[in-house]
């Protein structure tokens, strides 16, 4: 990939002091982090090959806090790097060396339950899981469900857009998210959305969701709560091949079959996850579709028998529903560990990139020619129903040579993502992992104009610098 960072201003870096001090009249001393060790707990997210050590981290416990920070570093010329709780995989939340790090881990409170309205407001602190924990006894939940959800923050998730198993039926953050309070650069707090389900005036909210955290810092949100289903039941479908799994999933959507969540894993996925949840998966089989359907046992019963239909025409080999509750959890338990339990037995690059579901077939077969070619191997987990594609490059992180090859195998399929229909991103954003491949989904005239809508919320660009654009000087705002 490349990943370059711009070299630090050395001005900025020389009024470290000064620019500490004025921090620390806008907040309590235990809300500012200063010393090496501290600031050492900051420097990377989940995209740990890169590290930066920030100029200091603030944990601002409320909007007003906020707004104060930002206005200062505005004033200043001081770059900022929101975080939510560092889970990006893209490098989202990776600092600079002349950037401070705001992380709002510290405002995680629910302010309000509507459950007649079906809308919830919370801080952006607060963990995803945490948000349908809290609506859980009324029998409704938060929709989007991300693997890290029991550690990602919706301030996250709204950065990235974040999706998650479930999402084939009830739709990414953007789909749930009604309503954000956020703090501009120069201080200002704008109040975007509503309680409403549907919003007066131009869809600001549409272009704040997966902007990275260059628009502005989310400090609440209304989130949309649903209520849980009468019942719901994984299968597990076994087939000989990634290709066979594939043109099922192709198939049943192409059908009109929207199942709640339908995931995608190969043999070597099953394998990994299987000797970590040992959650039943068919350890003889090529590949593993988890399809999930819901609603009354009549409307499973019949959207299954279409399912297993359509399975059968392509091939499967074993068929296995959930009997327990228990084994529902022991299945998801295995996808949602999938990222944790690779990395028990080899460093990884977790890609995504997403793709029309009718060229699953053929992008598996390219994306494990690509992995070989590089002599490197490859486990494939993801979601497939929206042909959200989370392959897990392994590679030894201690060999500069397979960390290179590993990254450029990374390139190579995200660029056959573009080049079937797709795109760079689904749910991890583009960070500075993708930022040197956005010209091979976009135009410079195309990046430009992006560039242009940035700086109207952040003139000077110390929002989130050095993030989705690339940074070789051919294009401005």
């Amino acid at each position: 990939m490349g990943i370059a960072f711009p070299i630090p201003d050395n001005a900025i870096i020389l009024r470290r002091e000064a620019i500490i001090s004025g921090l620390s009249a806008l907040i309590p001393p235990e809300s500012l982090i200063t010393s090496e060790d501290e600031r050492r707990a900051f420097e990377t997210d989940a995209l740990t090959s890169y590290r930066r050590m920030p100029l200091a981290v603030v944990l601002p416990t409320t909007t007003e806090e906020v707004a104060a920070i930002l206005a200062f570093c505005n004033e200043n010329g001081v770059k900022v790097v929101p975080r939510g709780a560092g889970t990006s995989l893209a490098g989202g939340a990776i600092p600079q060396e002349d950037a401070i790090v705001l992380g709002v881990g510290k405002m995680n409170k629910v302010l309000d339950i509507n459950f007649g309205d079906r809308t919830m407001r919370v801080q952006s602190g607060i963990t995803n899981l945490a948000i349908s924990a809290e609506v859980a006894h009324k029998g409704f939940f938060y929709a989007p469900d991300p693997s890290s959800q029991l550690a990602c923050t919706i301030a996250g998730n709204i950065a990235m857009n974040s999706g998650g198993a479930h999402c084939l039926r009830y739709g990414v953050t953007t789909n749930n998210i009604l309503g954000v309070r956020m703090v501009l650069i120069d201080g200002t707090v704008v109040d975007i959305g509503s309680d409403a389900m549907d919003a007066q005036g131009l869809d600001l909210l549409g272009l704040i969701i997966g902007s990275e955290g260059q628009l502005g810092v989310v400090t609440e949100a209304i989130v949309r709560i649903l209520p849980m289903a009468e019942g719901a039941r994984p299968v597990l479908f076994g087939f000989e091949t990634s290709e066979e799994a594939g043109a099922c999933v192709a198939a049943i959507i192409g059908a009109g079959i929207i199942p709640v969540a339908m995931e995608f894993m190969d043999k070597p996925a099953i394998e990994i996850c299987e000797a970590f949840a040992h959650a039943g998966y068919p350890l003889d089989a090529g590949a593993l579709l988890i399809i999930e359907v819901e609603g009354s046992d009549a409307e499973m019963d019949a959207m299954l028998k279409k399912i297993v239909t359509i399975a059968k025409k392509h091939g499967v080999k074993t068929v296995k529903e959930s009997k327990s509750a228990t084994e529902t959890a022991a299945i998801w338990k295995g996808r949602k560990s999938a990222f944790g339990a690779t990395g028990r037995i080899a460093d990884y690059i977790c890609m995504d990139g997403t793709i029309p579901t009718g060229q699953l077939p053929y992008v598996l077969r390219r994306i494990d020619e690509i992995v070989k070619s590089y002599g490197l191997r490859v486990a494939n987990v993801f979601h497939a129903g929206d042909g959200n594609l989370h392959p897990l490059i392994l590679y030894n992180c201690n060999d500069p040579e397979e960390a290179n090859k590993a990254e450029e195998a990374g390139n190579d399929i995200l660029k056959l993502c573009v080049e079937v229909g797709g795109c760079l991103t689904g749910e991890h954003g583009v960070g500075i992992e993708k930022r040197d491949l956005m010209r091979h989904q976009f135009t410079d005239i195309d990046l430009g104009q992006q560039m242009r809508v940035r700086a109207v919320f952040d003139p000077k660009w110390l929002l989130n610098p050095a993030k989705v654009f690339p940074l070789d000087g051919r294009i401005s705002p």
